[in-house]
Formats: structure tokens, C-alpha cells, sequence
């Protein structure tokens, strides 16, 4: 059994956001800190994909979000009460949040049409700046890449999320994103983990799809989670989250543990998401024995 550091310091995603994130140990592994802030910092023109100018940005990104996708205003704000083992208190799932079906805040301007559109680039210096990324992770900034990929969200818009990922795995990502677009899955957030978020008080309500996080994976014997090396991605951990014993993360999740209570935003055996990356020969923590990572999905099945 691992000897956990408290959560907040070793986060995605959410696994943890990955997120950091709330996976990418194993069935063994210390579930890391889904990443709970929710308001991230602006990103800058050059990240953006299509504007040239802020105000230009700012009109591309503004749609028009039905009222009853409206996000709470305490999300993210409201820091949970710690246990002796790091993690925060599990509390049970605010009304706002059961069934969870929110607005996307809306970083990069959105797709031209409904289409699905993507883009692969190297890793630009703003782009590194706001990442986690620093000179101990186990990969160069060479051996990753910046991915944009379209996505649908709760609100029923389409947005433009981003990733790191592996350069060897980039179009396999790309691909598998394309199909969870076809299906039509929804995806609340999907931007890049920020290094404030690793030291963030859990707060059990981050819903963060991400990619690269560098991160261990354990405390006891400290190992590169495959977040680390842009191997592994997280897909709402909020709706997909981390349960093992009396753990859940994120912490506000508890309504999302049973999983034949089946709602949108939720990965489940033979669905889109866990076929398309099936299809590209990534495994899914869902299908772990002695815990479930329903969020997260890896090259090596950590």
C-alpha cells in the first residue's frame, strides 16, 4: 500500500488534471489530485488558433450560452475540509452539480462549423510558460506536442479544447478525439494544467480534461505517472472519477460512483470513448481490478 503526500501538492484528474490529475498509477497507485480550479489563466493570442488580435479573440470565443447551462459561481472556490490521508473530505454531490451538465468557458475560439478540426505543433514558449513543464520531467519539449482539437460541450456548442501529448502519439490522439466528436460526446473543459493547480487546496469539483501533467505517480516510490511523459489522457473526471475503498476524486463526485445510472458525459464499457481509444491500442482504468480510473486512458494501462 502507498504512503500518500497530501493530494494537493502530488496532483487532473482529473486524474488529475490529471488533471494535475486523479490517475496513472495502476491498481496500486495513489489516486493524484484532479486539478479544481476552474477559472484558468487567460490564454495568449499566439495560443489561440485562428484570432490575430485580443479583441478579435474575444469576439471568436463569445457564443451564446443557454441560462440553464449557467456555471455556479462558487465553483472552484469552496476549499474541502482535509483527512489525515491528504485528500479532501468527501461530501455529497451539490444539487448544481447532479446531474452535471455545464457551459464551456471558452479559452480558444471555436471551430468555423461543425466539423471537426484539429491541428498538431510543436510547443510554442507561451504555451510551455502556462504548462507544467520544468527541467526534471522525464521527456524534452521536443518529445511533445500542442495539440487543438474540437469538441462538443454540455451547452450543446462546439468548442476548441487543447492538449500536450507525446509527439509519437499525437495523431493517434487526434484520431481518437475525431471519433468521440462523431459520437457527439460531451466534454465540459479541455485545456492545459497549469503549475498553481498542483499546489491548489482541493476544492472536489475540477472537471478538466487534460493530458500532460508533470507529476509522480506514487509516494512511497516515486514514479513518472504517464501524465509526465504525455502519455495519458483524462476525459471529465468530475462525471468519471477515481473510486477505490472510501476513496472518490474528485471529492464532490459521489453521485457519478454508480455507474448503471448512466448520464451524458460518462465513459462506459463499449461506448465511443473507450472504443475510439481502444482502437489506437490505449486502456482504460475503468477496467482496473482492485480500483476504477473511469476518467483516464493510457498508452501502457497505468
Amino acid at each position: 500500500m502507498w504512503s500518500p503526500l497530501p493530494l494537493r501538492n502530488t496532483a487532473v484528474g482529473v486524474a488529475l488534471t490529471l488533471l494535475a490529475t486523479a490517475c496513472g498509477g495502476g491498481d496500486d497507485a495513489a489516486p493524484e489530485r484532479v486539478a479544481d480550479t476552474t477559472t484558468p489563466a487567460p490564454t495568449t493570442t499566439e495560443a489561440r488558433p485562428a484570432a490575430e488580435t485580443d479583441s478579435e479573440a474575444l469576439e471568436e470565443t463569445t457564443q451564446p450560452v443557454d441560462p440553464a447551462f449557467a456555471r455556479p459561481a462558487w465553483l472552484g472556490t469552496r476549499e474541502l475540509p482535509l483527512r489525515p490521508d491528504g485528500l479532501g473530505e468527501i461530501q455529497p454531490t451539490p444539487p448544481e452539480l447532479d446531474p452535471r451538465a455545464l457551459a464551456t468557458p471558452s479559452e480558444l475560439p471555436p471551430p468555423a462549423d461543425d466539423r471537426y478540426a484539429s491541428s498538431v505543433s510543436v510547443v510554442a514558449p507561451d504555451v510551455v510558460a502556462r504548462s507544467t513543464y520544468n527541467d526534471t520531467c522525464p521527456v524534452g519539449l521536443d518529445e511533445l506536442r500542442y495539440l487543438n482539437v474540437s469538441h462538443w460541450g454540455f451547452d450543446g456548442l462546439h468548442h476548441t479544447g487543447e492538449l500536450l501529448v507525446h509527439a509519437d502519439h499525437a495523431d493517434d490522439v487526434v484520431e481518437v478525439f475525431r471519433r468521440v466528436h462523431e459520437a457527439r460526446f460531451p466534454i465540459e473543459e479541455m485545456r492545459i494544467t497549469e503549475a498553481h493547480e498542483l499546489d491548489a487546496h482541493p476544492t472536489g469539483d475540477g472537471n478538466n480534461t487534460g493530458a500532460f501533467v508533470c507529476r509522480v505517480s506514487r509516494a512511497a516510490d516515486p514514479t513518472w505517472s504517464e501524465h509526465a511523459y504525455g502519455r495519458a489522457v483524462d476525459i471529465n473526471p468530475f462525471h468519471n472519477p477515481y473510486v477505490r475503498d472510501d476513496m472518490v476524486i474528485p471529492e464532490l463526485a459521489s453521485t457519478y460512483v454508480d455507474r448503471a445510472d448512466d448520464r451524458p458525459g460518462m465513459i462506459q464499457a463499449g461506448g465511443p470513448v473507450v472504443e475510439a481509444f481502444a482502437a489506437v491500442g490505449w486502456s482504460w482504468g475503468g477496467d482496473w481490478r482492485s480500483s476504477k480510473d473511469y476518467m483516464h486512458f493510457s498508452v501502457s494501462g497505468r
